[in-house]
């Protein structure tokens, strides 16, 4: 008979994480297996996302299946600037910036949201002053600023999403952030692909007006990346 007195076992690491653990494997799985397909087929990212294009023409469904395949892209950590300028290309420079605007923040919900559930109980504000926790300290304290300056000078998307998630940044200033931040490179990178106009031997034929204004945005984009830092500069 038990003892009604005894404290509980406490569960190993293993125990206590087994969810996470499967979830993971799950995630990995997924992420092996489109890069086995991939490369058993011969095929590039880009070749992969030739090969959508033509499912994102298909009429009414193409806007539909752009958004899905741009909002599940994280799990398989399919390049974001590859799929956006398959947008560009396909739905035009006012299309492609407003399906691309919705796809990006789904996407970038997603990745935020796998990086809080992974990063549940880890890098906790000790106190320390460790390079790993002042960077996590900063991040939380200005999560605006830090987020949208990261934006703005194009650093890895869904890297991103995924740190902000995984340091347990609060939602609501990471999203924000990433829907203004976002605009300057989405408007580029979208107007690059819509300059594409055919593709002619190895080179394509741009466009050389939406060329040279996306080109245009893009060096907005990092100057405005620079006057944020220097203002968060000045308010500390």
């Amino acid at each position: 008979m038990e003892n009604p007195n005894r404290a509980p076992q406490s569960k190993n690491w293993f125990q206590g994480h087994a969810q996470k653990i499967g979830a993971l494997f799950f995630w990995v799985l997924l992420i092996v297996f489109y890069q086995w397909y991939a490369n058993s087929h011969g095929l590039s990212s880009l070749e992969v996302a030739q090969r959508m294009l033509g499912f994102l023409k298909d009429g009414f469904w193409g806007p539909l299946i752009y958004i899905i395949l741009y909002a599940v892209r994280p799990l398989i950590l399919f390049p974001s600037t590859i799929l956006t300028l398959a947008g560009g290309f396909v739905f035009g420079p006012v299309l492609g910036v407003l399906y691309t605007i919705i796809a990006s923040n789904i996407s970038s919900t997603m990745a935020f949201f796998v990086g809080h559930y992974f990063g549940e109980g880890i890098f906790k504000d000790d106190g320390s002053d460790s390079l790993i926790q002042r960077y996590a300290r900063r991040m939380r304290e200005n999560s605006f600023e830090t987020v949208m300056i990261m934006r703005f000078i194009f650093l890895p998307y869904d890297a991103v999403s995924y740190l902000a998630g995984f340091l347990r940044i609060k939602f609501w200033p990471f999203i924000l952030a990433t829907a203004l931040g976002s605009i300057p490179g989405t408007i580029a990178f979208i107007g690059f692909g819509a300059s594409i106009e055919t593709f002619e031997g190895a080179l394509p034929k741009l466009n050389p007006v939406t060329l040279g204004f996306s080109v245009a945005i893009f060096i907005v984009s990092i100057a405005l990346s620079r006057i944020f830092k220097k203002r968060e500069g000045i308010s500390k």
